[in-house]
């Protein structure tokens, strides 16, 4: 009996499947068509959510490149590898890189407290900083 569930479900399914399938193709096809239609005797340009567009349908339907007319496949190709870079390239820009600084009342402070007691060493400065609410790390109180 499970089997018999199961086999109806996946042919229920499979049917599904081939008809999201044509539907994605209708959607591409129409696309392109509209986008022939806007440019009228000119050569088609297409803009950033065409690209956006095209850029989905290859990554969502496997068979994508047999209704691409308008465009090479391989600038689709192209354009979602300038996506990726762009979008690494923000999202490495948005924080801010390195260490953070340290400010100069820190560093005079740090200084102050290595003359008064020349026999601390980092670890020792680094516990009074801690002590005092002062977040910084070992390694920047020893240089």
């Amino acid at each position: 009996m499970n089997a018999v569930f199961s086999s109806l479900l996946s042919a229920l399914f499979s049917c599904f499947r081939t008809r999201a399938r044509m539907q994605i193709e209708i959607l591409a096809l129409r696309h392109q068509l509209n986008v022939m239609q806007q440019r009228g005797k000119k050569r088609p340009s297409l803009g950033a959510v065409d690209r956006v567009l095209w850029v989905w349908l290859s990554r969502v339907w496997a068979q994508w490149r047999s209704a691409l007319v308008i465009v090479k496949p391989e600038t689709v190709i192209a354009w979602q590898r300038k996506g990726f870079r762009l979008y690494w390239t923000w999202k490495s820009r948005a924080g801010k890189t390195g260490r953070p600084g340290v400010s100069r009342e820190v560093r005079e402070l740090i200084r102050e407290m290595s003359r008064a007691n020349p026999l601390w060493g980092a670890p020792r400065v680094h516990g009074e900083l801690l002590k005092l609410g002062v977040e910084i790390s070992q390694a920047t109180v020893a240089k």
